[in-house]
């Protein structure tokens, strides 16, 4: 504890805080990498005019109360006040389009990941391209922007994502790491700079707008894991911390997407390592040894915080359908009047899955809370499906959620391993589908057909992943890789455990992915048909 409190008042400690997508969490490490102190905030995104949002009040508030109640956590446990430390770091969800004009000012409010509206700009700049520019990309809001005739367009001059906003207004750089980058415009690896060629071929389908600014221009500046990307100033000071306790000077690393800081947190910035994140949404990250063969809609070519390629599989609904439910049984329970603990309703609920029929009886459920992009739903309809002859029981039930949660990743992982034939010699689980032990890990396994690892530290998540991005940053040897510091200073000794797929798990998984695949057309004559 006494080397711990020294720690904290020598300001030798490292802060990250991640923005996701139900919470803002800031996570404080010490030298070994441990966990010292956190705080977390709870948001939720609104649909305001047909737009998936935040406010800039919702942002600046929730980023205080996260680093707030981390702040009270330190004195409480340690008599200190955090007034110094060593390194800090922000993350947040990938993608979006924030824009803004020369006074700094926001030009229309934040469009999150989450929005399916940029169909038409996706498919053009795929086409022009010849490679993926998903619906979700900073590149594909701006052109739809364009291709709607927003007014606000012109007045552009400088667009980023939500950690590249927070870094630019704590330290005045608009800069951005590069795995965050890479879902804002497709990356050159060889240069590990923006695709120089591309950014060409987008100028010329704008020139005739006659836009005061080029693309170049109005992009945050490129910088990989392990380089400084500027100091906390005075200003941001007090934005983070009003009361003045909080020190300028404090050296900040490149702002990362949260599939960046899960690759770090898992250990999986390496080739032919890869992790799956699931929570609200779910995502494959699989570092590539080559590029693709051909170009995919259900496959984003994004890279890890230090430049390497990385195929990605980006599912917008995971397990938020499969929340609502055990809300339910929640709610069963307590009219009863029974006290419900949450962490033991869900470990109850996902163990009885396991004795569910291998592919769920029969039954069939999509958790789409909104659009899915993999499988061509625009709008998010949940639904759930049986027929008469269907073994409708609880344990059916609640496996069918499990396996839904996961179906639109199954369908873009099978592109990858299936007809891409990329090698994987591990996959990591980490988020919350993972923490029932052996539950998620064992259906992951038989969704894509790969032993599944959780570490001991999946459920540190994106903040930690992003402390040590920041770490790596402050304490890297010269010339010292990521991937090296990962495996020899952070996990060296921790393997987790590792579960291979049960080969009657796989094939009954592979017979509800047939029927889930069919039954597509059912969700999207639900969406077209049911006023709700």
């Amino acid at each position: 504890m006494s080397s711990r409190k020294e720690l904290i008042e020598k300001g030798k400690t490292v802060l990250g805080i991640e923005f996701g997508s139900t919470r803002i969490k800031a996570v404080l490490i010490d030298e070994n990498h441990h966990s010292i102190a956190s705080g977390d905030h709870e948001w939720e995104n609104r649909l305001e005019n047909g737009i998936w949002t935040y406010s800039l009040d919702d942002i600046w508030q929730g980023l205080r109360d996260s680093y707030q109640k981390l702040a009270f956590n330190v004195e409480e446990s340690y008599g200190v006040t955090l007034k110094k430390i060593g390194a800090i770091g922000f993350s947040a969800m990938m993608h979006g389009y924030m824009a803004f004009d020369k006074n700094g000012e926001l030009l229309v409010p934040f469009r999150t990941w989450r929005n399916g509206i940029t169909g038409e700009a996706s498919e053009a700049l795929t086409e022009a391209f010849q490679y993926n520019i998903p619906q979700r990309w900073s590149i594909a809001h701006l052109y739809q922007a364009i291709l709607n005739g927003e007014d606000h367009v012109k007045d552009i001059d400088f667009f980023t994502t939500l950690a590249g906003y927070i870094h630019w207004k704590l330290t005045g750089q608009k800069v951005l790491g590069i795995g965050d980058a890479s879902g804002m415009f497709p990356i050159d690896p060889e240069t590990k700079q923006y695709h120089a060629a591309m950014i060409q071929k987008f100028d010329l389908l704008v020139a005739d707008k006659n836009y005061p600014w080029k693309l170049k221009d109005i992009l945050p500046k490129i910088l990989v894991a392990g380089e400084n990307a500027g100091i906390l100033t005075p200003e941001g000071a007090k934005l983070l911390d009003p009361s003045g306790n909080l020190e300028a000077g404090i050296p900040l690393c490149p702002p990362e997407g949260d599939a960046g800081t899960g690759m770090a947190a898992t250990n999986s910035v390496a080739k032919r390592t890869g992790n799956v994140s699931a929570g609200t949404s779910v995502f494959a990250m699989v570092v590539l040894e080559k590029e693709l063969k051909k170009v995919y809609p259900e496959i984003d070519l994004v890279t890890t915080p230090d430049g390497s390629l990385v195929g990605m599989v980006h599912a917008n609904n995971c397990t938020s359908d499969l929340n609502a439910w055990v809300g339910l049984f929640r709610e069963f329970a307590e009219s009863f009047g029974m006290e419900v603990d949450m962490n033991q309703l869900f470990g109850t609920l996902y163990n009885k899955a396991l004795e569910g029929d291998k592919d769920c009886g029969g039954l069939l459920s999509y958790g789409y809370l909104s659009g899915e992009n993999i499988t061509g739903v625009t709008e998010g309809r949940p639904l759930f499906v049986r027929s008469p002859e269907s073994r409708f029981n609880l344990a059916n039930f609640m496996r069918t959620h499990l396996y839904t949660s996961l179906g639109a990743l199954k369908v873009g992982m099978d592109i990858l391993l299936k007809e891409e034939h990329v090698q994987i010699d591990k996959i990591l689980g980490h988020g919350g589908l993972f923490k029932t032990k052996g539950v998620g890990q064992g259906i992951l396994a038989a969704a894509i057909d790969t032993p599944v690892s959780v570490m001991e530290t999946a459920g540190e998540g994106g903040p930690w992943g992003m402390a040590l991005l920041a770490s790596y940053m402050l304490n890297k040897e010269s010339d010292e890789t990521l991937a090296h510091y990962l495996s020899e200073k952070v996990f060296a000794g921790n393997k987790g455990t590792s579960m291979d797929p049960d080969p009657e798990d796989v094939k009954g998984f592979e017979t509800f992915i047939e029927r889930y695949k069919k039954g597509i057309a059912i969700e999207k004559a639900a969406l077209e048909n049911l006023i709700v």
